[in-house]
């Protein structure tokens, strides 16, 4: 099957706060489930990109995506064989999903969830004016042992846009699509981007609600630039804009 990324993760130590903080910064609506420290999140993005969750982790943080298959411990298999890590074994909340978690060559976190019987059941964003999440990154040490990395897992194709930085394309229209580069001065993370109007002007706001500047606007051609923040909680989420061609 085609991997697709479906599903996006914020963690932290206050929940609450974080919620805040995303709902404030992009329009995000947030939505705590019931007897768990699991916050829902829809982006509000009316059907573009991918909804996401913010977890409450007393020991540290992350911005991690998920990446959907059917069969979830032939891919913890070839991970761990192609030296990966099961950081959380397959786990499932009763009724709701099934996932697992993993650290790939570069220690960074990504999850697994099991792919659904019918993947038209996915709920995606609801109607709304909420920036959409529809880019996600892998930023390591080395670009092309990460191409290789997820290709032989997970059949990604990654073609080369420039030094050191390759377009992912996940072979399935579903989810969402993504980019994979070296870090420079040794940034190393694994994170998704939203789509904003103005990519200074969010940054901007994430610094009032008690976040702070990563980098950016760091203009790449004449119709895009991009942008990182770093949450309250220190977690390193993108952000940039693409203007149209005229």
């Amino acid at each position: 099957m085609a991997h697709a990324v479906v599903h996006f993760e914020i963690a932290g130590p206050d929940s609450g706060r974080l919620a805040d903080f995303y709902g404030g910064l992009f329009g995000w609506r947030t939505k705590p489930m019931p007897g768990t420290s699991y916050t829902l999140v829809d982006t509000g993005a009316d059907g573009n990109g991918i909804n996401g969750g913010i977890s409450e982790r007393a020991d540290g943080c992350g911005v991690m995506f998920y990446i959907e298959t059917d069969d979830m411990q032939s891919a913890l298999d070839k991970i761990n064989l192609l030296g990966g890590k099961t950081e959380t074994p397959i786990s499932e909340l009763a009724g709701v999903v099934t996932y697992a978690m993993f650290s790939d060559l570069d220690g960074l976190l990504i999850g697994l969830v099991l792919a659904p019987a019918d993947p038209d059941q996915v709920m995606a964003p609801a109607p709304g004016t909420g920036a959409p999440v529809d880019w996600f990154e892998v930023l390591g040490a080395d670009v092309d042992r990460s191409r290789r990395f997820y290709a032989e897992i997970f059949g990604w194709q990654a073609n080369a846009a420039g030094p050191g930085y390759a377009m992912v394309d996940t072979g399935t229209s579903r989810g969402i699509r993504g980019g994979m580069g070296a870090g420079a001065d040794q940034a190393r993370w694994a994170t998704v981007y939203a789509s904003v109007p103005d990519v200074e002007a969010v940054l901007t706001r994430a610094v009032e609600l008690g976040g702070a500047r990563e980098y950016g606007p760091t203009h790449i051609d004449d119709h895009m630039e991009t942008g990182a923040l770093r949450d309250p909680a220190g977690n390193v989420f993108g952000v940039y804009h693409h203007a149209p061609h005229a």
